[in-house]
């Protein structure tokens, strides 16, 4: 039995190149296609947003001459790129997909309603809700807990490279400690940086919780939908 009936799944860009160094990885992409759809098939109601560091960073970009407000559209193009991928390889393996864009870009995609999203998916299509917030100085972290709250999602699935959260960053700590679960107060008390504090607030005062879990492992993505203890649980 599934855990949850509706997810809001964040998906990092930088994931998606995969093995290369810029871009879309096809084999990433299509894995986590794959995932996506297994999870789909369980009945499970999936509304997705993908961040653009795979191919352009907003904040990165105006600490090199850009201006920031370009900067951040730039980015939001990004997500709306990888969005058209993930549509395109979840339509390939027979899984409907609507791709949303918080920015007017018809025909690209159709522009976000929260009522539209939800529609979307209880017709039996994965919603995917691109282009942030449409508006710069936001991530798209605080992008998809603004998604999760408005399209009533159970949980947040933050999907990363890595496998929960730490006491540390375990990619340079090799003795860090990793959390089964953790409180939002205990996030702010320890430092940790799990997302941003501007979405880790939105999703403590909204009562969302967050599940962080490695993306990159095939099946973990049903595990955690199975009620399987593979990540960490953020709550209230």
């Amino acid at each position: 039995m599934a855990r949850f009936k509706r997810i809001l799944l964040k998906l990092s860009g930088e994931s998606l190149m995969g093995k290369q160094g810029y871009g879309i990885d096809p084999e990433r992409l299509n894995d986590y296609a794959q995932q996506i759809k297994e999870v789909h098939d369980m009945g499970v109601q999936i509304g997705i947003v993908i961040g653009g560091g795979n191919i352009f960073r907003g904040l990165s970009g105006s600490q090199k001459g850009f201006d920031r407000v370009k900067g951040d559209q730039m980015g939001m193009c990004a997500t709306v790129i990888n969005s058209l991928a993930l549509s395109s390889a979840l339509e390939a393996i027979g899984t409907k997909a609507k791709v949303f864009t918080a920015i007017r870009m018809e025909p690209i995609g159709e522009f976000y309603s929260k009522w539209k999203a939800i529609e979307a998916m209880e017709h039996g299509a994965v919603a995917i809700m691109s282009a942030g917030t449409g508006n710069p100085y936001f991530t798209t972290d605080t992008g998809s807990s603004l998604r999760g709250i408005e399209i009533e999602a159970d949980v947040m699935l933050k999907g990363t490279r890595v496998d929960g959260i730490y006491t540390a960053d375990p990619e340079k700590e090799p003795t860090a400690t990793k959390f089964s679960e953790i409180t939002y107060d205990d996030i702010y008390k320890k430092g940790l940086k799990v997302m941003d504090l501007t979405a880790t607030t939105m999703c403590k005062e909204n009562n969302l919780p967050i599940y962080v879990f490695n993306m990159d492992v095939l099946g973990n993505l049903r595990k955690v939908i199975l009620g399987e203890d593979i990540g960490t649980l953020v709550h209230n």
